[in-house]
């Protein structure tokens, strides 16, 4: 089995990408799905979370309200750039280990059941995380910034302008692209048309594979 990781910087397009290895015939976990899972009431990693965060982050229905989480983690400018950086730290110790722990099940998982599957995870802190030696192959997702920007908003439906604020927070709690290209195995610029991507996307499917054989 081969094992992929799948980053980039928030709205690069990862999910998009992931979805066309699927197509393709990869298997493929999402981080942000398994996050969100481990967030459910009653979980560990959710009572860690509410303790260290406190009750205003949770909703009516007493589920993660993402967006509330988000806000204290990241922060505003005027919290300063140390205490951001502190408590998007404090999020990461709880959430992380838990996600690479059931990353790891997964792809065990994947390889009982198909010992020649190409098994991808998506994660936007892959990285950061510093899970990145636990693959065999590394690729990156990038894209321009204002179009990181056009496509938070469609997704958040909000305006570009207060899209472009939050990018901005948000990008300043990962490694910059320029630092995770010279990480990765392959480079997919998520810039120009779905045509364009799509072809990278093959043309790497077909690298895999080949990687695959030769550890077969």
């Amino acid at each position: 089995m081969l094992k992929v990781g799948l980053t980039g910087g928030i709205a690069a397009g990862k999910s998009v990408v992931g979805e066309m290895f699927t197509a393709l015939g990869a298997h493929l976990v999402q981080a942000d799905r398994i996050a969100h899972s481990l967030m459910q009431p009653g979980e560990p990693v959710y009572n860690e979370v509410v303790r260290h965060f406190g009750r205003e982050i949770l909703s009516p229905d007493g589920s993660v309200n993402r967006a509330k989480l988000a806000e204290l983690a990241f922060g505003s400018p005027a919290d300063g750039e140390q205490r951001r950086t502190s408590r998007i730290e404090e999020l990461n110790r709880i959430v992380h280990p838990a996600v690479i722990r059931s990353q790891e099940e997964w792809m065990q998982a994947i390889g009982a059941q198909d010992p020649d599957a190409i098994a991808i995870v998506e994660a936007a802190l892959l990285i950061e995380a510093g899970a990145a030696k636990r693959f065999d192959a590394l690729i990156v997702v990038t894209c321009n910034a204002e179009q990181r920007a056009e496509r938070f908003a469609r997704r958040q439906k909000v305006d570009l302008r207060t899209a472009r604020a939050e990018v901005t927070r948000r990008m300043a709690a990962q490694l910059p692209d320029e630092e995770k290209i010279k990480l990765a195995d392959y480079v997919i610029d998520n810039s120009g048309s779905l045509a364009r991507t799509q072809e990278n996307v093959r043309s790497v499917w077909q690298d895999l594979k080949s990687h695959l054989v030769k550890l077969i």
